[in-house]
């Protein structure tokens, strides 16, 4: 079964740090970029990072560049989303995604079309 799974998500103060890990099942994570998105309520979902299949090129939204870190390892077929220096904007449902090529391209912010999603995790930042 085809499957990508969220966890690391939480409760975190204004100027924290949470990690979230994307492990995946089913399917080899070589061949594949990985994004990390989020959605906030009342809006919708953005491209937060991506990482291609080889991890030497990565992007970020201009609202977490410096402060979210994204990585992965592809022998344990996991991604993950470092992120420091929170702020309370930063809460929303973060999901990762399977792009349907190893590049994440010069639309990787965009949701759709996305091989496969995984559930999300919630991140709360607040005092």
């Amino acid at each position: 079964q085809l499957q990508l799974v969220e966890s690391g998500g939480g409760l975190v103060q204004p100027g924290g740090s949470l990690r979230l890990s994307c492990g995946v099942s089913g399917f080899t994570l070589d061949y594949y970029a990985i994004g990390w998105f989020r959605q906030a309520p009342g809006k919708e979902r953005e491209g937060v990072s991506c990482i291609s299949s080889s991890g030497l090129t990565t992007n970020y939204a201009d609202s977490v560049k410096g402060r979210f870190t994204i990585s992965r390892d592809n022998a344990k077929n996991m991604v993950y989303l470092q992120m420091n220096s929170l702020k309370p904007e930063d809460t929303a449902v973060y999901f990762c995604a399977a792009y349907s090529q190893s590049g994440c391209g010069i639309a990787w912010y965009v949701t759709r079309n996305r091989k496969y999603w995984g559930q999300g995790t919630q991140v709360t930042v607040s005092e």
